[in-house]
């Protein structure tokens, strides 16, 4: 999955060395990511057609309820910074988003998973709001184009 930055211009701070003269420069540059999201229309359409319209919308809204839900509830797990079960609720999140043909939604769960699993504390917290970007433009277009970037 390529990512790409945007920012914003930068800000310069000045802060006063030897009594405030201004000597020293910073700069801030905020860098906002946008992750390429794929998705497979496959799973759908073989929903919609091996149960016809009415049926698959059925089925196909609240599979994406459950799976919004899903990312409520882990969102409050790590918040709460209790990961025991986030590992668990994160390979229920990939194989629903892998059912629904969410590509993306589906390997960065599988991503957070290898980062729980190999203990890397610092790696997990930069997947996970990847994952929330993506959870969050993958569900506002499930039903839109293919590829999709945020």
């Amino acid at each position: 999955m390529a990512a790409t930055f945007s920012s914003t211009p930068p800000v310069i701070l000045t802060s006063g060395v030897n009594g405030g003269s201004g000597d020293m420069k910073a700069m801030i540059l905020e860098l906002r990511p946008k992750d390429r999201v794929h998705q497979d229309a496959a799973p759908i359409a073989l929903i919609y057609k091996s149960m016809g319209t009415k049926a698959a919308e059925e089925v196909v809204s609240r599979a994406l309820g459950e799976l919004a839900f899903a990312m409520t509830s882990l969102a409050t797990l790590v918040r709460g910074s209790d990961l025991a079960d986030v590992a668990r609720q994160l390979r229920r999140l990939q194989r629903m988003a892998e059912q629904l043909g969410l590509v993306s939604l589906g390997k960065v769960a599988g991503d957070a998973q290898n980062c729980l699993r190999n203990n890397d504390l610092v790696a997990f917290p930069a997947v996970w709001a990847r994952l929330v970007r993506v959870a969050e433009c993958s569900l506002a277009t499930e039903t839109g184009s293919v590829d999709q970037q945020r």
